[in-house]
């Protein structure tokens, strides 16, 4: 398996498979251009958390250069697959959906989810985490969230050695609020920080979590830089 980090929550995961792309906002201030073709290589479908611009600003084109389903939840894939003529996968939480040989279920998250039109904010359906599976290794993606009490079912269903948590603050939960949640309802084995970085007011350094898991092993990403697990 490997994870690549585009910066912000964008994401590669070679698993099974399978080439996810997750929440690709390759038009974030972290992600070199020059990389493009390499992040989107091979890749078999793109998963969308919610549908905020940092998420889901590039998917649509994405998802039409690359000709690969879009997956998320059920409103907004419904309203692309109607005005842009993409490829969807629609479900929503509870759902699982399988992906050539790998699970994805949707989970729960405290968030909002809307997208940007000249008549203001519209609503997309609700935003979501997600738990990707295959062969005995499970990855959680908290998407953006706050901690909640929902991640104690996720760790007593799917008991994921990997969570993908967004930890920047302001927006979502903060590091300090991610390790909380990773020690309070999660066994991981590995946590990997996202939703931080890209602006100011974000959080800049994983310090705090990496000292709240002394237990765990906490890999700050690098852009474009695989990690192998």
């Amino acid at each position: 398996m490997k994870i690549t980090w585009f910066g912000h929550s964008g994401f590669r995961i070679e698993i099974g498979n399978q080439v996810l792309l997750l929440d690709p906002w390759l038009t974030n201030p972290l992600f070199p251009e020059g990389k493009r073709a390499e992040a989107i290589a091979g890749a078999t479908h793109i998963l969308l958390t919610h549908g905020h611009f940092d998420h889901a600003g590039d998917v649509v084109g994405l998802t039409k250069e690359c000709d690969v389903p879009l997956v998320g939840m059920f409103d907004i894939m419904s309203y692309w697959e109607a005005s842009e003529g993409i490829q969807v996968v629609g479900f929503n939480k509870g759902g699982t959906v399988m992906l050539g040989d790998v699970a994805v279920t949707m989970v729960n998250a405290v968030h909002s989810s809307a997208i940007v039109t000249d008549h203001g904010p519209m609503y997309t359906g609700s935003e979501a985490g997600f738990v990707i599976s295959h062969d005995g290794r499970t990855i959680y993606v908290s998407g953006d969230t706050d901690v909640m009490m929902d991640m104690e079912l996720i760790q007593e269903l799917h008991r994921p050695e990997i969570g993908i948590l967004c930890a920047g603050g302001h927006f979502t939960m903060d590091m300090a609020r991610a390790a909380y949640a990773a020690k309070r309802f999660f066994t991981f084995k590995t946590v990997i920080p996202c939703h931080y970085k890209t602006f100011p007011i974000l959080e800049q350094s994983a310090e705090t979590l990496i000292a709240g898991l002394p237990d765990v092993d906490v890999i700050e990403p690098a852009v474009m830089e695989p990690i192998s697990l």
